[in-house]
């Protein structure tokens, strides 16, 4: 039988898949049962910094509301030691203490005090690495695209510093440069790199004339992205590489990894086909292994990685044009 095992930043996986954060790592039956499917590891869902800002102020506001209000109360209510954010933290610890696999605590910030202040609480719970989410949304257009990778490159320097688990980034795929910033990144000691976030967009509902927030799951097609950059990474990095995005099949799966991914990370295929498909792609990709005679994931982990495979074109807008010259071949005729 074909064997699946793994390594994600140095930490030994039994297999490639990982679980991304999503609402079911935040509930501890759905993360039981992630587990007995075979998930190799989990990302729990994130903590963000406006969850941090604002769950502080609130507090702070409720646990003073009525100070004051007599010359002998100076607190009428007693500090609350686990409260707001670090009720998250807490949850990540008690994940930690009731599951076997590997756990990635998950921080999406904006300052970098916040990044580095947040990333050293979160490594205290006992994590066994943790996932950096970087975006940025230049509103007003005030700051240049380089002052804001300097800024990612800052936060990232200030982790580093101040914690010794392993660290990845899930990057989003807008930067003008993609390899050129993550090239940046490996050369300051990033452990793993997630290609690519699933990003939130706005949505109206054109009857209220309001905002709506629908669930924003992938296709299967949405994977490409990832199998492109995993292409083109694949051997030129010390941090490991992790497909993020639209791996709904074990075929999605087995493409990555030709294409030289470490490991996947998946969250849309579990809403859409529930937790047991975890074992399903598994299954997959063990047969397609067993059926190409392929006895571990290094027997073909970047075969078609574009420093390995034969078809260079693959990796080169040039594609399109190739199609255009060819187009008879892709033209779909209607059945007789």
């Amino acid at each position: 039988m074909a064997n699946l095992q793994s390594k994600y930043m140095g930490i030994p996986l039994k297999n490639p898949f990982v679980v991304g954060a999503c609402s079911m790592t935040a509930h501890m039956d759905a993360i039981r049962r992630i587990e007995d499917a075979g998930a190799a590891a989990i990302v729990i869902q994130s903590l963000f910094e406006e969850q941090i800002q604002l769950q502080q102020m609130r507090l702070e506001e409720e646990l003073t509301v009525s100070d004051n209000l007599d010359s002998e109360i100076q607190d009428l209510f007693p500090e609350v030691e686990h409260s707001g954010p670090d009720e998250h933290l807490m949850w990540v610890k008690k994940t930690k203490e009731a599951v076997e696999m590997p756990v990635i605590g998950s921080l999406n910030c904006i300052n970098p005090e916040t990044w580095s202040e947040w990333a050293v609480k979160m490594e205290e719970t006992g994590v066994d690495a943790l996932e950096l989410n970087f975006f940025a949304i230049p509103i007003d257009g005030s700051k240049t695209a380089s002052e804001i990778e300097a800024d990612q490159i800052d936060a990232l320097k200030r982790v580093k510093s101040k914690v010794k688990v392993p660290i990845s980034v899930k990057l989003s795929p807008f930067y003008t440069s993609p390899i050129e910033i993550i090239n940046q990144m490996d050369a300051v000691g990033v452990e793993g790199f997630v290609l690519f976030n699933r990003l939130f967009h706005p949505s109206f509902n054109i009857e209220k004339e309001t905002g709506q927030y629908p669930f924003n799951l992938s296709t299967s097609n949405d994977h490409r992205l990832a199998l492109r950059f995993a292409g083109l990474l694949h051997g030129k990095l010390k941090g490991s590489l992790c497909a993020s995005n639209g791996i709904h099949t074990g075929e999605d799966a087995i493409e990555t990894l030709l294409a030289g991914a470490d490991v996947f990370q998946a969250v849309s295929t579990l809403y859409r086909n529930r937790v047991d498909v975890i074992r399903t792609i598994l299954k997959d990709i063990e047969a397609w292994m067993d059926r190409k005679g392929y006895a571990d994931l290094d027997a073909f982990r970047g075969k078609l990685s574009v420093e390995k495979t034969s078809d260079k074109w693959t990796y080169r807008r040039a594609q399109y044009v190739k199609m255009l010259l060819k187009a008879d071949d892709y033209v779909a005729r209607p059945p007789v």
